[in-house]
């Protein structure tokens, strides 16, 4: 097993990847200590590992539990995110309970916020069981459900224990689920590590297949890049924010459509690509970089052309973005491979933008 740490002094914690975590002991080493588990799910993932991961727990917990909730983005919501609340009550864990999240980047989120809140916080581990939660949401303490109006607005930072990326569980995802991972894979290369991006051109066709090689080179890659930007700026007070690349489109795109109808990767690619072509036309990138990032995201089994929704009605859901500031709409833009800026843009530009890559 690898492990990549994340330096946040004393909420700091490592990231442990490897093939077959859920059943090797010397997977499981610092655990929370708790009196009771609560393993929290939905009803894709726990028939595939749930079982294994209570049996596992079973040998440090007196007391394991599953909640498996509803699948799907649409279900990131109030209603569902008091299913766990509902359930904690109901059978008495009190303070010394952890919460373990099984899933992907919903329960991931989910499953944090609960930890955040429940009895005004108790530790929780991360156990991502998607590509896109295992090189993103489940690292660096992001944690929220969606509003209407606008996605992860409600939410908190709150650190995990511990996260273990089992590389086995991504054999059971769908091919549109791993494509969709791929693109916060991608991203990582244009905000922060050219090389990165020059390997991924050379090897995406290996991720595609699942090559195990490829996938722990690729998901330690990214947790070691995300572990330096959530080192340095944990709060998103200027550098994560480039972790947003493609994200300020994308998120437009998913509220736009209606939470769950695009996976947020493929909505995310739409947007990297929109960024690409907006980083062009501010003169930040030459004539070439976003067809080289289109290029890249077909191979992927990705978008590259957002919904038609209308230039009016993307401006809209911008502006609800996090980024903006006094109504200002603030990018993530790449300045040279390998470094992101965080700069506003026209707003006649962006619409020029957005209806040309839409389709």
């Amino acid at each position: 097993m690898k492990n990549v740490h994340i330096g946040l002094g004393d909420r700091s914690y490592n990231v442990g990847i490897g093939v077959d975590l859920l059943h090797a002991a010397a997977s499981w080493p610092d655990l929370p200590v708790g009196t009771a588990a609560l393993i929290v799910t939905n009803t894709t993932v726990a028939p595939l590992y749930g079982a294994a991961l209570s049996e596992r727990l079973c040998r440090h917990y007196p007391r394991v539990e599953v909640l498996a909730l509803p699948d799907g983005e649409a279900h990131k919501d109030w209603p569902t995110l008091n299913l766990i609340f509902d359930h904690l009550l109901a059978n008495g864990f009190d303070r010394k309970t952890v919460l373990f999240a099984l899933g992907g980047g919903v329960v991931g989120d989910m499953t944090g916020f609960a930890a955040a809140t429940y009895m005004r916080g108790v530790p929780f581990v991360q156990i991502p069981t998607t590509l896109l939660a295992q090189v993103d949401s489940s690292v660096g303490g992001k944690t929220a459900i969606n509003h209407p109006q606008g996605k992860n607005m409600i939410g908190a930072f709150y650190q995990p224990e511990l996260v273990l990326c089992d590389l086995s569980s991504l054999a059971t995802l769908p091919q549109r689920e791993v494509a969709a991972g791929l693109a916060e894979v991608i991203k990582y290369g244009p905000i922060y590590d050219e090389a990165f991006l020059v390997w991924l051109e050379a090897n995406i066709e290996r991720l595609v297949a699942r090559e195990p090689e490829a996938l722990a080179l690729a998901v330690a890659r990214c947790c070691e890049i995300k572990a330096a930007v959530v080192g340095a700026d944990e709060r998103e007070a200027g550098l994560r924010a480039i972790l947003n690349f493609g994200h300020t489109f994308g998120h437009a795109i998913e509220a736009g459509l209606g939470f769950g109808v695009w996976l947020h990767g493929e909505a995310v690619a739409a947007g990297m690509v929109m960024a690409a072509e907006l980083s062009e036309r501010l003169g930040l990138m030459p004539t070439g970089f976003r067809l080289r990032l289109e290029k890249l995201n077909q191979r992927a089994g990705l978008p590259v052309r957002g919904p038609k929704l209308g230039g009016t009605e993307y401006l809209q859901h911008m502006r609800v973005d996090k980024k903006t500031e006094a109504g200002a709409i603030r990018f993530v833009l790449i300045h040279g491979l390998g470094h992101a800026v965080v700069k506003p843009a026209p707003d006649d530009l962006v619409v020029e933008v957005v209806e040309q890559l839409s389709a």
